[in-house]
């Protein structure tokens, strides 16, 4: 079905134009630029945002209907949070590549299947980054990968279980909020998925 939204998407009258374009800072990972645009009605404003490599997000389905997540220390917020598996896209790498590597590195799963449901983008106000949501099912558990700098708890939940941490504030992360809303209405049966195995995705992407 077609969004009846979808006409005035994009409409010319709230576009803003860029005049000039700076950086403000490039680091290891985060590249932060300050633009001078015009505004529909003529003035001139500044936008600062965050130029972003883009991401991946997966939602692993184990055969017992449970889902695979991590929990993992977010120094930015002081705290551990819950979260589906997901990683940036290194330079040159393919989206399906940087789902498998993220999921084999983080949890050690290996996917049978894969299925393209979407993409989001968490922080529009000041970030250009897209999360490609991925689901993945036949899984088969190896060896994690983690880099060294990296610590994380792999763990389960049932679908049910991951609703209710969302409803009661136990998830708060904005790309699992959304990969949960997928997860519901895919097995509802209301959102639809293509799934493939992952020889043919390879030979897509």
């Amino acid at each position: 079905m077609v969004s009846r939204l979808l006409p005035e998407l994009q409409p010319s009258h709230l576009r803003e134009s860029t005049l000039r374009s700076e950086d403000v800072y490039r680091g290891h990972f985060l590249h932060a630029r300050r633009d001078v645009v015009r505004l529909p009605n003529g003035a001139e404003a500044t936008r600062e945002y965050i130029v972003h490599p883009g991401a991946v997000m997966v939602i692993a389905l184990l055969d017992d209907g449970q889902v695979v997540l991590e929990r993992q220390y977010r120094y930015p917020l002081h705290r551990a949070m819950i979260e589906f598996p997901a990683g940036k896209l290194d330079p040159g790498e393919s989206v399906f590549a940087c789902a498998q590597r993220e999921l084999l590195e983080e949890t050690g799963y290996t996917a049978r299947e894969w299925a393209r449901a979407g993409v989001l983008h968490p922080v529009i106000s000041y970030a250009t980054e897209a999360i490609e949501i991925w689901f993945a099912r036949g899984l088969s558990l190896g060896a994690r990968q983690l880099d060294a700098e990296e610590f994380l708890d792999v763990i389960t939940a049932t679908p049910a279980e991951l609703l209710a941490a969302c409803c009661d504030g136990t998830v708060t992360d904005a790309k699992t909020l959304t990969g949960t809303l997928w997860l519901q209405n895919m097995l509802a049966g209301h959102w639809s998925l293509v799934w493939k195995d992952t020889a043919v995705w390879a030979a897509e992407r």
